[in-house]
């Protein structure tokens, strides 16, 4: 699908990412409060009330401008499975500021201003000096990990394998990192600042397993997989071989208890405390029986 006309989109919400796991969440709140919406995707989606999609391939820097016209804000969500996201990020705020947006928001993750120097350091630092109204949000691990993610598709098989030993996460809805991107993207909460997002408790991968199992009807475990057991097995399920060691090492922070405290973006962004685990198994129940 090429560029939504004029009419479309002028003085809309860009969306980076717009069929991923927070992008397309992102939309929808914002479709739902009536905002003009334009999602981009290397393989756009279907249209839908106020939403219109657009081509946008992060290795065609080509398509970055036509669909950066007429945007008012910007998501950007840095392109998956890609080691060095910082030149790519760095770019786009270029074009961004550029083309005229007015604010922009940028997906980080939780810790990257404990690693000085990586490319999500680097990225931060690039959004802090774009020249535009910013905000980095820097959520945790994802719970859609287990319903769309890295672990969906074993649980079906009734297993989760992870190298995190008896080490704790509070793992994020997706749901609740959309409504702290809209509310950014909206002014409903402040910009210039950097929200850590968490949920409301600390789980060890055997605790989410007991708890899937418990709304699923039938049994996980947790497989505490060897750290260089497990990179193997995720390149052969299709992980870029230089991006498996970074997952690996990611869970290595997990196992060793460094990852367990909680954080307060949600609710400084949106007024409400996160959602539960619990509340994300319970909605996610019917999908893993079906898929079992």
């Amino acid at each position: 699908m090429g560029t939504p006309s004029e009419e479309d989109t002028m003085d809309h919400h860009l969306i980076l990412g717009g069929t991923g796991t927070t992008g397309r969440r992102v939309a929808r709140l914002l479709a739902g409060r009536g905002e003009p919406v334009v999602t981009a995707a290397r393989t756009p989606g279907p249209a839908a009330p106020g939403v219109a999609p657009v081509h946008l391939d992060w290795d065609e820097p080509a398509t970055w401008d036509p669909a950066l016209a007429g945007a008012r804000s910007l998501y950007v969500v840095p392109p998956t499975l890609v080691v060095d996201v910082a030149p790519p990020v760095i770019l786009m705020l270029e074009r961004a500021r550029a083309a005229g947006v007015g604010r922009v928001v940028v997906l980080s993750a939780r810790g990257a201003e404990r690693a000085p120097g990586s490319p999500l350091d680097r990225a931060e630092a690039a959004t802090r000096s774009s020249g535009m109204p910013w905000a980095v949000v820097r959520p945790t691990w994802f719970m859609q990990n287990f319903s769309e993610g890295i672990h969906a598709a074993e649980i079906t098989r009734g297993r989760i394998s992870a190298p995190t030993g008896e080490g704790a996460a509070p793992f994020v809805d997706a749901e609740d990192i959309a409504a702290v991107v809209v509310a950014l993207l909206t002014g409903d909460a402040p910009l210039g600042r950097a929200y850590d997002l968490s949920g409301p408790s600390a789980l060890t991968m055997a605790e989410v397993a007991d708890a899937i199992a418990a709304v699923a009807g039938f049994p996980v475990r947790h497989d505490d997989a060897d750290p260089d057991a497990w990179q193997v097995a995720v390149r052969e399920a299709g992980v870029p071989a230089d991006y498996a060691p970074l997952l690996a090492m990611l869970y290595g922070v997990v196992r060793a208890g460094a990852d367990a405290h909680l954080s307060d973006g949600v609710v400084a962004a949106t007024g409400r405390p996160p959602g539960s685990f619990a509340a994300f198994a319970a909605r996610e129940a019917a999908s893993w029986r079906r898929a079992a």
